[in-house]
């Protein structure tokens, strides 16, 4: 390259200014000399590298250890709904025993109807079966309640069969029949026949179609407290733990993300809060619709006891109906 000497003055003068400029930037960042200015170039790359990798492990961390946290909560609020739910249950199906020890002491049925304790039995045994591992995941409580249910309708049954009349009996024996057969199916069918979520779809809706006809049981008296402006005959405890029964059953199925719980229960909580609806409108009014009903037939809730067992009415106890559906 030929330049002329004062193109060289000038590159000269040029090269001396940038080596003067890049020495003070030196000095002002705190550069000693060219091993300490490459050790903070390297530190500096060590820390960006050392920041890019480990803010995802970080990250990755942090949201891991919410999200466990979250599925651990979400599981212990899942069994103590669960949990919750046996227990009103289980006070739901032991409700009727007072009626049980009249028929007992007395050696008759009475006009008492055994039909809700056949198909309550019903809905526990097919309860019973979806709630089993091989059937459905995480609902053991549902299998645990309803097992205890079956055992206690089949005494109640039992003891109604022995007691009954000769008609009567012969119906509640054949409607027994009925019930086992039914279940003895559904259970075989899904057994050998179906497997994975095919027979758990089975056995759901099965379960959920007899429970909602279950929880449709109370609808009779319902319409008797709205026709006769009395709750006599729609005692409160009862519809409270019916309320809180279904809705235990509800938030449990939300929570364990199983619809044949949360939408049968769903309903028998909607039902349960209008029967608590209801008693709070009439509630003044106890007692007095009972010279309305002497010529009409009284459907009673109130643990299956008629309100004047001497009086000639036509009684269908629907309480065992209103046992703890699942």
């Amino acid at each position: 390259m030929n330049l002329s000497h004062s193109t060289r003055g000038q590159f000269l003068l040029l090269t001396t200014k940038s080596k003067d400029k890049f020495l003070t930037q030196k000095h002002t960042y705190g550069i000693g000399d060219k091993t300490n200015f490459k050790n903070l170039l390297c530190s500096k790359w060590m820390l960006i590298t050392v920041l890019i990798f480990c803010f995802p492990l970080y990250k990755h961390t942090c949201f891991g250890f919410c999200i466990e946290t979250m599925n651990q909560m979400q599981k212990t609020a899942h069994s103590v709904f669960g949990i919750f739910g046996n227990i009103t249950a289980l006070f739901l199906f032991l409700a009727p025993m007072i009626t049980f020890w009249r028929i007992i002491k007395s050696k008759s049925t009475e006009q008492f109807s055994g039909i809700p304790y056949v198909m309550t039995l019903l809905n526990c045994l097919l309860s019973f079966w979806y709630g089993l591992p091989f059937v459905s995941k995480n609902n053991l409580l549902v299998s645990t309640i309803n097992g205890t249910g079956a055992g206690i309708e089949i005494i109640y049954v039992l003891i109604f069969i022995v007691y009954a009349p000769k008609k009567e009996k012969t119906k509640i024996l054949g409607l027994f029949a009925f019930v086992l057969t039914f279940f003895a199916a559904v259970a075989l069918i899904s057994l050998l026949a179906l497997h994975g979520n095919t027979r758990k779809l089975f056995c759901g809706f099965a379960t959920a179609v007899f429970s909602i006809i279950m929880y449709g049981s109370p609808l009779s008296i319902m319409r008797t407290v709205i026709r006769t402006k009395s709750v006599e005959f729609m005692p409160f405890f009862l519809s409270l733990f019916c309320f809180l029964c279904g809705t235990s059953w509800f938030i449990f199925g939300l929570l364990g993300m199983d619809p044949f719980v949360y939408v049968n229960n769903g309903f028998g909580s909607f039902l349960g809060a209008l029967q608590l609806i209801l008693y709070f409108i009439y509630r003044k009014n106890k007692g007095k619709g009972k010279d309305e009903n002497n010529s009409t037939c009284v459907v009673s809730v109130e643990l299956g006891l008629p309100d004047e067992p001497n009086e000639d009415k036509e009684l269908s106890n629907t309480n065992g109906a209103q046992n703890g559906h699942v």
